[in-house]
């Protein structure tokens, strides 16, 4: 049985002895994350410079939560760097998947080096856990797609990376968070390349804007028809856009739109999963919503029913 007490006794004294110099921890808000920047700030205190970058592929209203969690957490050095621009830019004609992920994971390192270069940082922590590397590739099995914080690693990056939380599954980093009485405990997986992954095909700002409010709606729904009783609240569940355009019809004229595709799974440690049978009415709700919310963008919005595998949980 996993004992969260002796883990976190153990880790802390680990990174004591790792980190000697300035570290800087790449937080997201999200579990994985946000555990790994809590048990190193508990280590190291004040060597320990955390830095949220805004990508542009952040859920709503996801930044000004995540600085709020942070602080609640007693991380003083927290920076914010806004650099929705410079994804955007450097994305600009990339649809291939996995070029995606190689694109953001080595323009995520640049960004770190510029904050090292302020801070005179010799550390990167992150929050890697074992599906990361795994499906990355990991030296013993062939990779299913690169993690922008594992195999999209540039090789002549300069920080030397530490990963406190790399031999750990999901769950047993959400009991890590449960004993630290941190309370992102519960909250579902968000990959770390954000929304750009559930961006299929080109990103744009536009495109990336379509995708936040129909994940939006999606979780808004989910969620209030698991407080009233209606549904089990899935593990994961969000929308992915798809570059799939499709006839349909707005009021008396045929329209061109893409399609939204609704994906909602069970899983313990998201090696597997199966997907959520959830009910039609709910699905119609999101459906009408997402149609209504972003007319002349979507005019079709599916429901995935893949297992993993074959398929992984997110389409990218």
């Amino acid at each position: 049985m996993f004992d969260t007490s002796e883990f976190i006794e153990e880790s802390i004294t680990t990174l004591r002895e790792t980190i000697d110099d300035v570290a800087i921890i790449a937080c997201s808000g999200g579990v994985d994350s946000t555990v790994a920047a809590v048990i190193a700030n508990q280590a190291v205190g004040d060597l320990l410079h955390c830095v949220y970058v805004d990508t542009g592929f952040m859920r709503k209203g996801e930044t000004e939560d995540i600085e709020a969690l942070l602080a609640a957490q007693g991380i003083k050095n927290l920076v914010t760097v806004k650099a929705a621009d410079r994804y955007f830019e450097a994305l600009q004609g990339v649809t291939e998947p996995e070029q995606k992920r190689k694109v953001i994971g080595e323009l995520f390192i640049r960004i770190f080096e510029d904050e090292q270069e302020k801070v005179g940082a010799k550390y990167l922590v992150q929050g890697t856990i074992a599906p990361d590397w795994i499906e990355s590739g990991g030296g013993v099995r062939d990779t299913i797609k690169s993690h922008h914080n594992v195999g999209g690693l540039p090789e002549d990056m300069t920080l030397e990376v530490v990963e406190p939380l790399r031999d750990l599954y999901k769950d047993e980093v959400r009991d890590l968070a449960r004993a630290l009485e941190i309370n992102v405990a519960e909250r579902q997986p968000f990959p770390g390349p954000g929304l750009a992954v559930r961006t299929l095909g080109e990103l744009t700002p536009e495109r990336v804007a379509v995708v936040r409010e129909a994940c939006a709606i999606v979780e808004e729904e989910f969620e209030a028809a698991a407080a009233d009783g209606k549904m089990d609240l899935p593990w994961q569940y969000f929308a992915a856009l798809l570059p799939v355009r499709s006839v349909g019809v707005h009021g008396d004229v045929r329209a061109y739109g893409e399609t939204i595709v609704v994906r909602a799974v069970q899983s313990m440690d998201g090696m597997s999963a199966r997907y959520s049978e959830i009910p039609h009415a709910i699905l119609q709700k999101i459906s009408t919503r997402i149609t209504n919310t972003v007319k002349g963008a979507v005019n079709r919005v599916v429901y995935d029913i893949t297992h993993k595998p074959p398929g992984t949980i997110e389409w990218e």
